[in-house]
């Protein structure tokens, strides 16, 4: 399982177009992705980038949001996309009481038990205390983290 950069900024990009259905049918659908981006405009074309290849005919991206992600688990044997809520727990010098600090992250997993574990698994070296508040699993298709080949660069003259 991996763990994706922390500093990473996330933004949810849904993508309509005419999808196949199993019965042979077109339906037009939209459905959410995750890019990790600097902007909303590095956003936009990571994710036509990333989706031209799979969509046969035209798609626009309908929506772009920035999400609220602090980290993500990946498990290639999952199909699925879990958004968990951990509350980190601190002690307030001053009145003793305990304060709680919300984080999302997403896990990849078949199932709510694997993304339990595979949240758990991930958490492990965490020296904080943390309690986890929730896990729900998300419409989200797929994920593209930044890569370095991702960009476009210019080659550089060699002097």
């Amino acid at each position: 399982m991996n763990e994706v950069n922390k500093m990473s900024t996330w933004f949810e990009c849904k993508v309509k177009y005419d999808k196949m259905m199993e019965n042979g049918m077109q339906k037009k659908v939209t459905e959410p992705y995750m890019v990790d981006a600097l902007s909303f405009t590095e956003a936009e074309a990571r994710i036509i980038k990333e989706m031209t290849p799979f969509i046969s005919g035209d798609f626009s991206v309908a929506n772009i949001k920035r999400a609220n992600i602090s980290e993500l688990f990946f498990d290639e044997t999952g199909d699925k996309w879990f958004k968990c809520k951990v509350n980190f727990i601190t002690l307030d010098e001053k009145s003793g009481a305990e304060k709680r600090t919300a984080s999302y992250m997403l896990v990849q997993a078949q199932d709510l038990q694997k993304a339990l574990e595979n949240l758990l698994e991930g958490m492990k070296g965490t020296m904080a205390d943390f309690e986890i508040a929730a896990i729900n699993e998300t419409p989200i298709m797929d994920i593209y983290p930044y890569a370095a080949e991702d960009e476009d660069l210019p080659p550089v003259a060699e002097s």
